[in-house]
């Protein structure tokens, strides 16, 4: 029997070298911290101030659609066409600002979450524009079952959106203006 086995290194063998450092490629690129809109008025980022109104109105949707279920009172489900309507075209607005601000501002286009972040704000917006279309053909007999039920997916859908984006902009200061 040899004195060697194959758990133990032959006397003979070299240490290896260290391994080397881990690099992030995308911390190293030149860009990284370029991340300050370009798209705002007076030093005020448009996207951060615009996505308000769409995440307010899909709540709204839904409150309104409960409202109705509730009462049976025509005015409510009057108010959640309106309410799904306009957070759609205010979701445009805000799609369009951040949409802009992912393709001009290198900081923020180097990163895979700011990608992610657009993925779903894209099928909150598909979402937000089902909902309205959904409800513009009959409004009252829209809402049960399906306009609550799709009403209270896209609440679920803007409150995992916002989320991402406010990891964005308060951990990462994505999007932010460094102010006057």
């Amino acid at each position: 029997m040899s004195d060697t086995s194959p758990h133990k290194p032959a006397p003979h063998s070299r240490k290896a070298p260290p391994p080397e450092p881990l690099v992030d490629p995308i911390a190293d690129h030149p860009s990284y911290d370029e991340t300050e809109t370009f798209v705002g008025i007076w030093g005020h980022p448009i996207h951060a101030m615009s996505v308000a109104f769409p995440v307010a109105l899909t709540f709204c949707t839904f409150g309104a659609d409960a409202l109705y279920w509730l009462s049976g009172d025509l005015f409510w489900a009057r108010a959640a066409v309106w309410a799904a309507g306009t957070a759609f075209l205010f979701g445009l607005l805000a799609g369009l600002t951040g949409t802009a601000e992912l393709l001009l501002v290198p900081g923020i286009r180097i990163r895979a979450p700011a990608w992610t972040h657009f993925v779903i704000a894209v099928m909150l917006l598909s979402l937000l524009g089902a909902n309205w279309g959904y409800r513009l053909q009959g409004f009252e007999e829209a809402i049960l079952p399906y306009g609550i039920l799709l009403s209270g997916f896209n609440v679920l859908v803007v409150m995992v959106t916002g989320w991402h984006g406010g990891k964005l902009v308060f951990d990462y200061r994505l999007g932010t203006s460094k102010g006057n």
